[in-house]
């Protein structure tokens, strides 16, 4: 295993470098720390991180607590990188596996550090095709996608999907693996993104800042929403009889809900789960060739601050990712 000199020095006093935050605020809050290096329990596996996605739900978590409450706290829940240790009774990997996989949602947070234990099976094996950074930033966008498309939406060959905010980094990971699916798929975006968007597979582009997207969008089947507000309930207004709307974001799902029932539609809200198969199911699509993330940018861990600040400007096209290891 490749490392930096901070790293080995960690690694041979047990401790390491985690990006940590004491307050909830801005991401000036967040700091480099030396903490105490995990140890894996039972079940789980101890990963040296090579590279961790950055997610709205980690600046979120940052500002507000959320979930976690109040801190001290390490975020992040995407993780690429290499088994170094075993707990007892993991019988799916050995020190030196490369490995991706997302954390468990929300409590088990801990992945912008150096190392991070988490269960054996939150976790398969890296395909080769990908590279740690692009790996590190699949898990949690990609396993969204997949739990609301497929698992909840039960998505078949044919149908019409909605995806919104499609070039972000939930919708460009459910627009291509809709398209691996079968399905007709309409995005979202800004004009400045339509090539990009059609680039991943969506048979069509709508301008959501210049068109309506409830009369350009019809018959839909299933939408895919990760903005809440207004939209969310707009997009009732597209499905046909039967259809769902499966939300990402959970607040004031069930005011949507009452609408969906008086329209003969289904509105259901997700969080995501860690989950093996899923993960499984995943890196299988990207060996196959029909899906890669798109990494707007990269950052040393060290400047987590940056990639939130970044990530909170609402432009970003797929992922940021932090690199803790070369």
């Amino acid at each position: 295993m490749t490392t930096n000199s901070t790293s080995t020095n960690s690694t041979s006093t047990n401790t390491m470098r985690a990006i940590t935050q004491t307050a909830l605020g801005t991401p000036d809050v967040l700091h480099e720390a030396e903490v105490e290096r995990p140890a894996p329990g039972v079940g789980q596996v101890l990963v040296a991180v090579h590279a961790a996605g950055v997610n709205p739900t980690d600046w979120k978590h940052r500002d507000r607590g959320y979930f976690l409450g109040q801190p001290p706290f390490t975020l992040g829940w995407d993780v690429s990188g290499t088994v170094e240790a075993v707990g007892v009774g993991v019988s799916l990997f050995a020190p030196g596996d490369e490995v991706f996989g997302m954390l468990p949602y929300p409590y088990g947070a801990g992945a912008h550090a150096e190392y991070v234990v988490g269960p054996a099976r939150a976790f398969v094996p890296k395909p080769a095709v990908l590279s740690h950074v692009e790996a590190g930033a699949l898990p949690l966008v990609a396993l969204t996608a997949w739990q609301a498309l497929v698992d909840t939406a039960g998505l078949r060959p044919g149908q019409r999907v909605l995806v919104h905010a499609a070039a972000g980094g939930v919708g460009h990971v459910a627009v291509q693996i809709a398209k691996a699916r079968g399905a007709y798929v309409i995005g979202t975006a800004s004009a400045a993104k339509h090539d990009f968007v059609r680039g991943l597979g969506a048979d069509e582009v709508i301008d959501y800042r210049t068109a309506d997207f409830v009369a350009e969008a019809r018959d839909i089947d299933m939408v895919l929403d990760p903005l809440g507000g207004d939209d969310r309930l707009r997009s009732l207004e597209t499905l046909r009889p039967g259809g769902v709307l499966v939300s990402i974001l959970p607040q004031g799902i069930d005011e949507v809900a009452e609408r969906a029932a008086e329209l003969g539609v289904t509105a259901k809200a997700l969080l995501v789960e860690h989950d093996r198969a899923g993960m499984a199911a995943i890196a299988a699509l990207v060996e196959a060739g029909q899906l890669r993330p798109h990494v707007s940018a990269t950052y040393p861990l060290a400047e987590a601050a940056k990639a939130h600040a970044e990530g909170e400007t609402g432009r970003v096209t797929g992922k940021l990712v932090l690199t803790v290891r070369p």
